[in-house]
């Protein structure tokens, strides 16, 4: 359970940084068009990194026992799919950006 937590705070760091540094909009700037490609990498990179960090922790923090309240199951259940709905919309939005 402590591993799962961990790993479902990573998760949640690497979503919020990833988040930040999304490329959405137009540069603020002229020639800093090569730094969008760069950034637009990273985002991509750590969308697939969050859908694995959240797969590993969904898989550490549900054990086959199940308490009888389950709210704190509800609530890990709803940010993991936060997590994982934004992180597969970055990807086919890039997709649609860089293709």
């Amino acid at each position: 359970m402590f591993m799962g937590g961990l790993i479902l705070f990573s998760a949640i760091i690497l979503w919020g940084v990833a988040l930040w540094m999304s490329p959405h909009g137009e540069a603020a700037d002229t020639g800093v068009e090569h730094v969008r490609t760069t950034v637009a990498l990273f985002v991509r990179n750590s969308a697939m990194g969050n859908l694995t960090l959240c797969a590993l922790a969904a898989w550490l923090l549900f054990p086959r026992r199940r308490p009888r309240a389950p709210r704190r199951d509800w609530a890990m259940i709803a940010t993991i799919a936060v997590i994982v709905l934004t992180s597969i919309y970055q990807l086919f939005w890039l997709r649609s950006v860089l293709h």
